[in-house]
């Protein structure tokens, strides 16, 4: 499942290609000049939006921040660099126990991130970042030419038993919550269900029934990458607006139990909803994503020894754990330890492991678009990246690539108008319908 901060930090190998400049064209020969020339010119015209961007309050401070050269996934200058217009920066909490000392902790963190990207779009760039609330405001911020913050809560444990709490998250800036994320929480059971059978509610609790009522009548898109597929159906069915699944993946070609399957998809778009696509390798394609890390490891594991610098046994599980035990300074410093084991070890797996074993690149990405899109139509498709928690793929590893994913959907043979849908117009036109389920709501009450 994903990895998240500071277990995010273990990013695949080949995340360290990623860098400004120019975007990539790999696979383009120069005879297809012209083809790259209309891909850039739609990528300037549309909005470009990325439904999953997972952040660090640490990384929101006057002395560190995303006006700098980071090694995030995503900050300003990459934002710049790759024609990235909207970020929807994630308020994430982990699950944790099911009691009112665990839901409060999962408050307190829920409100340091919110603080964070107003403090980001507030006092620390407010010339060059804005946070919007409506479709109007992301097209009245581009249109202005600075970039787009939005606001998505993943997993409602943070609400606890208090579903007033979901007023307050959109009166924060929130537009979506997934109801669950990795482990049941008290609202919905999670997909993680399906590995051990084991099952907490059987769907939607009778609580997390109150909050999809509630994020109805509060605006809130309702997210359905995480829960169970029985919780998802259920909510899809009970929800008044449409829904939407912000990072997901199709089932059928990619066997992973957090992508959805056919009847999940066709109840979404039967709704009005949208899947954003997500660039996550093993999520795309796992057999082939499982055979690159074997063989990338391996190396990494060899230029770990030659260097000096101990790996722990065990793979990336026993490096997790590692990480946790730690204090931040200590993860700190053997953190930047392994990023020179990874810069070094990058070279390598270029040469000798990409040749043999491909990573999933933006390909296999629009690969799912294109399933998708035949399965269900183009109006309930878009993409995401979950960068900074485990997203990414080969020509998409931050966002100062952003580009290459358009030029892949031109090469496919997507139009100007359909690219603009993928990229951000399906999603707000959800938005904009849940927005006015919500005011049709309250204007009855």
């Amino acid at each position: 499942m994903k990895s998240r901060s500071p277990l995010a930090l273990l990013a695949p190998v080949t995340f360290l290609a990623c860098g400004g400049g120019e975007p990539a064209t790999d696979g383009v020969g120069d005879g297809d000049a012209d083809l790259i020339e209309r891909a850039r010119g739609i990528h300037e015209r549309v909005i470009t939006l990325d439904t999953h961007d997972d952040i660090n309050p640490a990384n929101f401070t006057a002395e560190r921040n995303y006006t700098m050269d980071l090694e995030t996934q995503v900050t300003l200058p990459k934002m710049e660099a790759g024609g990235l217009d909207v970020a929807w920066l994630i308020v994430y909490v982990g699950q944790g126990l099911l009691t009112d000392e665990g839901f409060d902790d999962a408050y307190a963190q829920a409100v340091a991130k919110f603080d964070a990207v107003h403090r980001l779009t507030e006092e620390i760039a407010p010339d060059r970042i804005e946070l919007a609330l409506t479709s109007d405001d992301v097209r009245r911020i581009v249109a202005e030419g600075k970039k787009v913050a939005m606001i998505g809560v993943e997993n409602g444990y943070p609400i606890g038993t208090d579903v007033s709490r979901v007023r307050e998250f959109a009166e924060r800036g929130g537009r979506y919550m997934s109801l669950a994320h990795n482990g049941h929480s008290q609202l919905a059971d999670s997909n993680t269900g399906e590995a051990d059978g084991e099952w907490l509610h059987g769907g939607l609790s009778d609580l997390g029934r109150e909050v999809i009522a509630e994020m109805n009548r509060w605006g809130m898109m309702i997210d359905v990458s995480h829960p169970s597929k029985e919780a998802n159906l259920e909510a899809i069915e009970l929800s008044r607006a449409p829904v939407i699944a912000s990072h997901s993946a199709a089932r059928t070609l990619g066997e992973h139990s957090r992508n959805m399957d056919d009847e999940q998809l066709r109840a979404l778009a039967e709704n009005g909803g949208v899947i954003q696509t997500v660039a996550f390798q093993s999520y795309l394609k796992p057999e082939k994503h499982a055979e690159h890390r074997e063989a990338a490891d391996a190396v990494l594991g060899e230029v770990a020894i030659e260097m000096g610098f101990e790996l722990p046994q065990g793979g990336r599980g026993a490096m997790y754990r590692m990480l946790q035990s730690m204090s931040e300074a200590e993860r700190d410093a053997w953190m930047a330890e392994y990023r020179s084991v990874q810069n070094a070890a990058a070279e390598r797996i270029e040469a000798e492991v990409n040749p043999v074993h491909s990573p999933v690149d933006v390909g296999d990405l629009v690969d799912h678009v294109d399933y998708l899109v035949e399965l269900i139509g183009i109006e309930h498709v878009g993409t995401s990246s979950d960068f900074d928690g485990g997203g990414g793929v080969q020509g998409w590893m931050d966002a100062s690539e952003t580009f290459t994913v358009t030029l892949e959907l031109v090469r496919r043979g997507y139009s100007e108008e359909e690219i603009g849908m993928l990229w951000s117009g399906n999603l707000l036109r959800v938005l904009d319908e849940v927005q006015a389920v919500s005011a049709a709501i309250r204007a009855d009450q």
